[in-house]
């Protein structure tokens, strides 16, 4: 093997590294793996051998390379257009208590039984304005108000012809609901006039009949969703993977009937953890906030080396002004006072720069481009109570409790964290899939890691990038470091047919050219997802580190395995150093949330704000405005 060949090889899997869409099936109407191994090469119809048997030679058309078909592809999940939830008509079956003018109160006896007392004419036409009511729901939700009061249960909202305080507190917090992140028109109630016309009972009944029913289901729908978010993050893209959290709404409705706090009740459901409530500390400063009228703004495409000039300086000065942090504007005073607007960038200004650059967490090389002009301009305050409120929601489909012990990748950060005992202990950069490759959103539980590992190639990358390679050079694995198996026997890459190639497994053995590097951290998921090194360490040093096939490269990957195998950095040396392939189990298990978030609080609960690099913020701000029109429609 030539030393530039070796270096080839060495390239295209670092390139690669793994998959996210390893186990993605092709278009109905393409070509798959199959096809291509059982010798189909083109969508016509041709005779196929049965699963595991090899065509006989004398079946096989051989064609040259420049008579082959276009290579099939294998896809990656998609967006989807958002179908929210059907909504439905309640439908409440009034059923009288022991004769038609007795209902049940909701008090009971001293033996536990229900108390029951013959009503008033107004409840009985209250009862049945009810079945008139002519209100919408989902299903779940429908289905919690009609077990309510289909089985008589007391009113709640309701006491004779006026509408409670108990009611009206609930309205309040309705209307309050962008305090924690929902949007206000989903849960909107026209609240019925303390005045009426007494000479129509009958009307009144229904108005307030009609209030009834339409309050008791926004409040099952704020409370459905400050605990599991209004979308169903699934229906979005195939890149989100989650459970849809259970809400019991059938116990709520009666909890609410005997509450004298409604106020507190619903506070209550909302999530507890932190990071949520530093969220939603952050969204009600930003909501009191007055409306930024002195945005600073720098020109589209302004880019500025050291040592050029250009007019942009003067308001990339301002920016940092305004936006530096105050250690920076003291340790750099001087300058900062005495900058006249002149348009050189002297070595001065390029100190100044370099560090708002570090402590903006970018590389400190003086260039003023894109990503430090977005630093230092920020952001508008509605642009962050957008992401603030992106964040919530997704925060909302986690568990409310992620556990005293896990880690946590963000995905625009491009960084990972190590939580232990509820706080970070080692934080670090992180390269994420490519927007065309991109990593899940998902959680799952961290159960090895491997030393030295193989790298096992996924069929997308077998099919869309190599096999045009295998077609062109058959000995194109031979000669750079990989191993080629079918039915579990190793055989020569220059030995198979590869227009017309039996199953086979390709791997990657381990060594300094592999590229998973020397370590793997595995949480097996359906999306071939795992963190691992990289012999790739340049990547690091890039802002926007979106650049993997999905999986999660790690800056530094022996502290961590050393974390998560609660040993130390020698223990992992020492293992790598052996040379040898050994998948080592966590002593427990603990969970991982492979997420995406644009803002996000830091371990001082400062929430930091990043770019939507999958523009996932803009499908869901999509899902959220199709779900309040389904509402609003109902």
């Amino acid at each position: 093997m030539t030393l530039t060949k070796h270096a080839s090889a060495s390239m295209l899997a670092i390139a690669l590294g793994c998959a996210a869409a390893a186990g993605a099936a092709a278009p109905a109407h393409a070509l798959t793996l199959m096809d291509i191994i059982r010798g189909r090469t083109s969508e016509r119809n041709v005779s196929q051998p049965a699963p595991g048997q090899v065509q006989p030679q004398s079946s096989r058309n051989l064609i040259s390379a420049d008579d082959y078909d276009p290579t099939p592809t294998v896809s990656s999940p998609r967006y989807y257009t958002y179908k929210p939830e059907a909504m439905r008509l309640v439908k409440i079956a009034v059923k009288a208590n022991k004769g038609t003018d007795e209902i049940t109160t909701g008090s009971v006896n001293e033996d536990g039984s229900s108390v029951v007392k013959v009503s008033t004419d107004t409840a009985v036409d209250q009862r049945q304005s009810l079945a008139d009511a002519r209100v919408r729901a989902t299903n779940d939700i429908a289905g919690a108000v009609e077990a309510y009061y289909g089985s008589g249960q007391p009113l709640i909202w309701v006491s004779g012809m006026q509408v409670t305080d108990k009611a009206k507190a609930a309205v309040a917090k309705l209307e309050d609901a962008a305090s924690v992140g929902l949007d206000p028109s989903d849960y909107a109630v026209k609240v019925p006039s303390d005045s009426f016309d007494a000479a129509d009972p009958v009307a009144r009944n229904q108005e307030l009949m009609q209030f009834e029913l339409e309050l008791s289901t926004k409040v099952l729908a704020y409370v459905q969703d400050d605990i599991r978010g209004r979308v169903d993050p699934n229906k979005i893209s195939g890149y989100h993977d989650f459970k849809l959290k259970t809400v019991n709404l059938k116990a709520i409705l009666p909890i609410l009937s005997l509450s004298t706090d409604v106020a507190s009740y619903l506070d209550k459901r909302q999530p507890t953890e932190q990071h949520f409530q530093e969220l939603k500390a952050e969204l009600a400063r930003l909501q009191a906030e007055a409306k930024d009228q002195d945005q600073i703004v720098i020109a589209p495409g302004t880019f500025i080396k050291p040592g050029m000039s250009d007019p942009e300086l003067a308001n990339v000065v301002a920016a940092i002004r305004k936006h530096g942090t105050e250690d920076l504007k003291t340790s750099f005073a001087p300058v900062l006072a005495s900058y006249q607007g002149t348009p050189d960038y002297t070595p001065e200004l390029v100190d100044l720069v370099k560090g708002f650059q570090k402590e903006a967490g970018l590389g400190a090389d003086g260039i003023i481009g894109k990503n430090t002009i977005n630093a230092m301009v920020g952001e508008t305050n509605q642009a962050k109570i957008n992401k603030i409120v992106a964040a919530m929601e997704r925060s909302r489909w986690l568990p409310n409790n992620l556990g005293p012990r896990y880690v946590f990748i963000n995905q625009p950060a491009y960084k990972a964290y190590y939580i232990n005992g509820g706080q970070e202990q080692l934080s670090m950069k992180v390269v994420v899939g490519q927007p065309n490759h991109q990593t899940y959103f998902f959680q799952d539980e961290i159960q090895t890691v491997e030393f030295n590992p193989y790298w096992g190639v996924p069929q997308s990358i077998i099919i869309n990038e190599m096999l045009p390679k295998l077609r062109r050079d058959p000995s194109y694995l031979d000669r750079n470091g990989y191993e080629v198996s079918y039915n579990g026997r190793k055989v020569s890459s220059s030995a198979i047919d590869w227009s017309r190639a039996p199953r086979v497994d390709v791997r990657q053995l381990p060594g300094s050219s592999n590229a998973l590097g020397d370590l793997k951290i595995l949480f097996p998921n359906a999306h071939a997802i795992y963190m691992h090194d990289t012999p790739a360490k340049s990547f690091f040093q890039r802002d926007v580190r979106a650049l993997s096939h999905g999986c999660v490269r790690l800056a530094e990957p022996r502290q961590m395995a050393a974390a998560v195998l609660g040993e130390n950095v020698d223990y992992v040396n020492q293992e790598i150093a052996s040379g040898q392939n050994r998948a080592v189990p966590l002593p427990q298990k603990f969970p991982v949330y492979v997420s995406y978030f644009t803002a996000w609080p830091n371990k001082d609960g400062v929430v930091e704000y990043f770019d939507d690099v999958y523009s996932r913020d803009m499908y869901l701000d999509r899902a959220f405005k199709a779900t309040s029109d389904a509402r609003a429609n109902s």
